[in-house]
């Protein structure tokens, strides 16, 4: 099927739907001293990466080997900070114009799931989210998350067979829609002929995600109209 009755909405976190004001680099600065016993001095790229991707990274450039062991006792860590951090999260960022009006567009309108296609992990994903109230139309149960890969399009890959099983019918690709700001969300997208949708409101503008692929590229999420359209057109 790939009519608008059968749609699989693919959302992205950060500088997507919320802005944490660089929240996850302070949290690894905290996870890489209580796990190693290190100061972090040098930082990776974040943006559009996933965890396993950036924990590897980290581990890394200080020197140590990331193996699968170390990696998940980074990542018992950051899930555990980022549930301490939780209360405060409302305060110390914001969810990003038009996400709560975009999500609840979506679900009100019918025919689409929407799950998420994320660098996070599902934990910190949902930590975030809650403490915006943007998690209430999300299926967290079939989302791609962080530490599935450090390829980013086989979270795609993963959320779209799971919601295959989940729900008994198979998405095809034209009824796919990721929506993100970074490039690496486009290249996810287009690596499995989804339709990608850019937002503007992270580090690449408008023209550096038409250029990356995307089909429909959007300023931000204030106008809940372009969003219905991008995901139902």
């Amino acid at each position: 099927m790939t009519d608008s009755a059968h749609r699989l909405v693919l959302w992205d976190i950060d500088q997507t739907l919320i802005d944490l004001r660089g929240a996850g680099r302070g949290w690894y600065r905290q996870v890489l001293a209580e796990v190693t016993g290190l100061a972090m001095t040098e930082m990776p790229d974040f943006f559009g990466r996933t965890e396993r991707a950036i924990t590897a990274e980290v581990l890394t450039l200080h020197g140590i080997e990331p193996t699968e062991e170390l990696i998940q006792r980074m990542w018992t860590a950051l899930t555990a900070v980022s549930e301490t951090a939780l209360p405060e999260l409302g305060k110390r960022g914001l969810a990003l114009p038009g996400a709560a009006a975009a999500l609840a567009g979506v679900a009100t309108a019918g025919g689409a799931l929407q799950s998420l296609v994320t660098g996070n992990l599902r934990e910190v994903a949902w930590h975030k989210l809650s403490a915006f109230g943007l998690h209430t139309h999300l299926d967290f149960e079939i989302g791609g998350y962080g530490n599935l890969s450090a390829y980013r399009p086989d979270l795609v890959a993963f959320a779209v067979d799971r919601a295959h099983a989940a729900h008994g019918s198979p998405f095809e690709p034209t009824s796919v829609i990721v929506i993100g700001d970074t490039p690496h969300d486009i290249d996810a997208a287009r690596a499995h002929d989804a339709v990608a949708v850019g937002v503007a409101t992270g580090r690449f503008d408008e023209e550096a995600l038409r250029d990356a692929g995307a089909q429909v590229v959007l300023r931000d999420l204030s106008d809940t109209d372009l969003v219905l359209s991008a995901v139902f057109g």
